[in-house]
């Protein structure tokens, strides 16, 4: 449904997947500074706000400090250090979260001009899984896709069949 309506496809398969299960009468607090797709959630008409770009291993005060019904964590739990702590610390009873999938043929990501940005964690499915029900959640909705790129190579055809991306829905018990 969405493919043809925005440029990329991670943000269509979110924005079903949330259509789905999340209420747009739901107060949403989005991990990370305010982005395209939280922009694209709020246009589709989800109440969002977005954390101020804290670094959120030091720092959960939003967390605490706001009101939401849901939190979600589009491909921000791969950068932090201890993303147990973040699950452990957040109010809502329903989360969802996605995160790039471990691949085999491919390394951890880690730019080269930017600091912060690093994959310390490129799950698999399971250790994701693991993370949320050692957590107190129970998960009710799961989906994975690949992302394939426009070049040529070995590991460019291997991503148009292999899953990149992980998405839960999950529920505090």
């Amino acid at each position: 449904m969405y493919e043809k309506t925005y440029p990329k496809k991670r943000f269509a398969v979110t924005l079903s997947f949330l259509h789905k299960h999340i209420s747009k009468d739901a107060k949403i607090l989005d991990l990370g500074v305010e982005n395209p797709l939280s922009k694209l959630m709020k246009e589709e008409g989800y109440n969002v706000t977005n954390t101020n770009g804290e670094d959120l291993d030091e720092d959960q005060s939003a967390l605490q400090n706001t009101s939401y019904d849901v939190l979600t964590g589009f491909e921000i739990f791969e950068h932090l250090l201890n993303p147990y702590t973040v699950l452990q610390n957040n109010k809502a009873k329903k989360i969802v979260i996605s995160v790039p999938l471990r691949l085999w043929f491919a390394p951890a990501y880690r730019s080269k001009t930017d600091k912060w940005d690093r994959h310390y964690h490129e799950f698999e499915d399971w250790q994701l899984d693991w993370l949320l029900e050692k957590n107190g959640y129970k998960i009710l909705a799961r989906e994975k896709w690949a992302h394939p790129v426009h070049k040529l190579g070995i590991r460019p055809f291997l991503r148009r069949f292999t899953p990149r991306y992980y998405m839960v829905l999950a529920e505090k018990i």
